[in-house]
């Protein structure tokens, strides 16, 4: 089943509006707009806007000329999603699992559960009932495939049903070739080809010389909405078409209630200090630590003061939790005093009941990494903590990177083998001045910092070539050598280029980094 949420935004701002300024938000012509490089887009509109000859996807200024009196308000299209995925998991009262499909669409397993309902009917009219009772305008499909019911669902009437047994092809042919769910760009190769409906392209049959012409068109595009034969293969369930569905996850809640406000930090810490015994019980009922930990302090004038924690590593201990809040609450303003206290673990991870002796007798100590990285984050920042990760790169500057401690590792991208490389790298390469005793020859003498040093031994050249997809068309290939001066320094350095290689002038030499 799929179920289309024709005007998300705008039911989502009603219901705002109507909640602050009562009934009648929607009787001045509103327009929902996005900021963009040439200025203000109108994204969606009203009723009244509409009456007044608004359209979406028009720049403001011009939308104006058209009503002066248009009401603007700011587009939220995460708030959108966000409340999408929150609708996918409301709507699993009518199947066992469902699915979000951006920007306004959700699709729902009923197999084998329309007869709970009474039938396909009744439970699309259980759909509109419900949906109308929240203030959401919907159309809603049954039909065999998600693709199909997604095409009903949107260019068909409300609730109509495709049995399994009947010709789909038969039942869609009118639909417009926009109900394959392909890009604007292709749509338009499509329309200027002829082909405006479905049916126009099942009169193209497999292996006559139009269908192959349309298949040599879109052969690169592998992307399903890129390519209509796969649209159409997925709507006459030909092939399969994958779904991710969506899995609601709660969120670990404990709170405190208090009799009288809090004022005094001692007494503030002593609530804290019993809400992370209750967040430990609770994560524990679970098996899972906390990685991130919300804290809702309430006033008694109605003010929220949120304190937020991000984790090295999942962790339950009540005593770490404290001393973490406790350099979060210094000069927080009580007011009046706090009223309620709440805290959650917006992000929870697994979490094993018993631990290693050795991360246990650390943890004991005080010299736990995740502890350590922990208590230096809630002082300096987490912008003031970093850690190296490394890259898919051959390029020394490019093969490590930089990244926050508590933001996830990357994809593994493949490990590269290199040669033996130093420890220290320079921010930069540094350029220096050579002497060798031919244009290809070792290096014999150079010239770094304003020091001459005298090369001892030389190991190399490692030939480096540039990233050429990335590079530009002059870029240069890297000889490397690990170089050893009299006095026993060893450093690696590169010439860039090749002399007569016709990719500038004469080869540039350049330190590195250094050997410990």
């Amino acid at each position: 089943m799929a179920i289309c949420c024709s005007e998300l935004a705008l039911d989502r701002w009603r219901d705002c509006e109507n909640c602050q300024r009562g009934e009648g938000a929607d009787a001045l012509p509103t327009a929902l707009i996005a900021e963009t490089a040439h200025g203000p887009r109108v994204e969606t509109i009203n009723h009244a806007a509409r009456a007044e000859g608004v359209r979406a996807g028009v720049m403001l200024a011009d939308a104006r000329t058209l009503c002066p009196m248009l009401q603007v308000r700011a587009a939220d299209p995460a708030g959108d999603l966000a409340f999408l995925e929150r609708f996918a998991v409301w709507a699993q009262r009518w199947g066992p699992w469902s699915a979000t499909d951006p920007p306004d669409g959700v699709l729902v397993d009923v197999t084998a559960v329309a007869h709970l309902f009474g039938g396909e009917a009744r439970l699309l009219a259980d759909v509109a009932a419900r949906c109308q009772a929240r203030g959401l305008a919907t159309s809603a499909a049954i039909a065999p495939t998600a693709g199909a019911a997604w095409a009903l669902a949107r260019f068909a009437a409300d609730g109509t049903v495709l049995p399994p047994d009947d010709d789909a092809m038969a039942r869609l042919a009118h639909l417009p070739v926009a109900a394959l769910r392909l890009d604007a760009d292709v749509l338009l190769v499509l329309r200027r080809l002829g082909l405006k409906r479905l049916g126009d392209l099942v009169g193209i049959e497999r292996g006559t010389d139009g269908r192959d012409k349309l298949q040599r068109r879109f052969r690169t595009r592998r992307a399903p909405s890129a390519n209509p034969l796969i649209r159409m293969d997925q709507l006459l369930g030909r092939v399969p078409e994958p779904l991710l569905p969506v899995v609601p996850v709660e969120a670990p809640l404990v709170q405190r209630r208090l009799l009288e406000p809090v004022r005094h930090r001692d007494l503030l810490d002593r609530v804290v200090a019993d809400l992370a015994e209750d967040m430990a019980r609770a994560l524990e009922a679970r098996g899972e630590g906390a990685r991130r930990l919300q804290l809702g302090l309430w006033r008694v004038d109605g003010e929220v003061t949120l304190r937020e924690l991000e984790l090295a590593s999942a962790t339950r201990d009540p005593a770490h939790v404290c001393r973490l809040f406790g350099e979060r609450l210094d000069g927080l303003d009580a007011g009046f005093g706090f009223e309620m206290l709440r805290l959650r673990a917006s992000w929870a991870e697994p979490l094993h009941l018993a631990q290693a002796d050795l991360e246990a007798a650390a943890e004991a100590h005080g010299t736990s990494l995740a502890m350590c990285l922990d208590r230096l984050t809630a002082r300096l920042g987490s912008h003031a903590v970093q850690r190296p990760v490394p890259r898919a790169s051959h390029v020394p500057e490019r093969a490590q990177g930089w990244q926050g401690p508590f933001a996830p590792q990357p994809a593994e991208q493949g490990q590269l083998a290199f040669h033996l490389r130093p420890l220290k790298l320079l921010d930069r390469a540094e350029p220096i001045a050579v002497l060798y005793a031919a244009p290809e020859g070792y290096p014999r003498r150079f010239r770094w910092r304003g020091q001459l040093c005298e090369v001892a031994r030389v190991e190399g050249p490692e030939r480096i070539a540039p990233e050429w997809w990335r590079e530009r068309g002059t870029a240069r290939l890297r000889d490397y050598y690990r170089v050893e001066d009299a006095l026993g320094r060893r450093y690696w350095i590169y010439r860039s280029g090749v002399a007569g290689d016709g990719r500038g002038g004469s080869p540039e030499w350049f330190m590195q980094g250094l050997f410990g």
